[in-house]
């Protein structure tokens, strides 16, 4: 999973919001440098498993990383799904997209190659069933639950079969993973997205307000997470939409002071299943000279309607 939102409205947004700070690119950047790492099945960078690689690996800053891992000792002969902590929530189903953390190490000796929780982003895989990682995980992830841990040990035909990556993960090499599932995204339906924005025409706005129109059931999103939604962008004079982020995949932008103003001060407090329209003033949006790209003309409020998908 990435930040897709169309071009032209991230380049607005994170111009409006980062002012040229590179702070907004750092989550994408772990997480697509996660993707060339050994979870994926079809276009892994050797070098990120040498033993070079290894030897320099940073010391472990995250208390969350697993130190002890009960690794088999042996090869094993089938996929071995061992939960370790219950979760709690909607179980994982094919075409969704899970958020996790994860360590992994060789099956046979104990050996790590890989975690996520040093880089400090987690990672996303999906949509499960065709996600670009090992089948190991296609199929292990399916019904896991948000805030479960779980261990993976995949014989070699589920990891890398014959295809050695490195002196550490060999030909034929057994592979075990702890793994801690952050959240659960549902693969939200496009035919779902609103079509207005829900609320009373704004102009001259000073401040930032929303409302929420729909009362979500999931977790709350707290000041610091990040965020998985999906959102529709309007003008909130006429109530003309302009964009919408519905026809790709969601996007994930975390709850930080230097992100956009209108979504990291108007999101917190949502529950996820939400969706909370937010009219915000030009300062805390597009600026005053608006975005005529996209038909927002200057000094014109907007709308952001936002559907809370996942929360971590």
């Amino acid at each position: 999973m990435r930040r897709t939102i169309p071009i032209l409205v991230i380049l607005s947004l994170l111009g409006a919001a980062c002012a040229g700070s590179d702070s907004e690119a750092a989550p994408d950047t772990a997480v697509e440098d996660s993707v060339d790492d050994v979870v994926d099945s079809s276009a892994v960078a050797d070098e990120a498993v040498t033993d070079d690689s290894i030897e320099s690996a940073p010391v472990p800053t995250s208390p969350d990383k697993p130190t002890d891992i009960a690794f088999p000792g042996e090869a094993p002969t089938k996929l071995k799904v061992t939960v370790l902590t219950e979760g709690d929530g909607p179980e994982s189903e094919l075409g969704d997209t899970v958020i996790v953390d994860y360590i992994g190490v060789r099956s046979l000796d104990g050996e790590e190659f890989d975690n996520s929780y040093d880089r400090g982003t987690p990672f996303a895989v999906g949509p499960l069933g065709n996600a670009q990682v090992i089948a190991g995980w296609n199929d292990g992830l399916i019904g896991v639950q948000a805030g479960a841990q779980l261990q993976l040990d995949i014989p070699s035909d589920l990891a890398y079969g014959e295809a050695a990556r490195s002196e550490v993960i060999r030909e034929n090499e057994p592979l075990t993973f702890v793994i801690d599932v952050r959240s659960i995204i549902k693969q939200p339906d496009p035919a779902d997205a609103p079509t207005e924005s829900g609320v009373e025409a704004s102009e001259g706005a000073t401040e930032l307000s929303f409302e929420d129109l729909i009362e979500g059931d999931g977790a709350v999103l707290e000041e610091g997470q990040t965020a998985v939604f999906h959102l529709v962008l309007f003008r909130a004079d006429n109530g003309a939409q302009l964009d919408s982020t519905w026809t790709d995949e969601p996007i994930q932008i975390p709850m930080d002071p230097t992100g956009f103003p209108a979504l990291v001060q108007g999101m917190p407090g949502m529950n996820v299943g939400g969706r909370r329209a937010i009219t915000a003033p030009p300062s805390l949006a597009f600026g005053d000279e608006g975005n005529p790209t996209i038909g927002l003309p200057a000094d014109t409020d907007v709308v952001i309607v936002v559907d809370l998908l996942g929360a971590y």
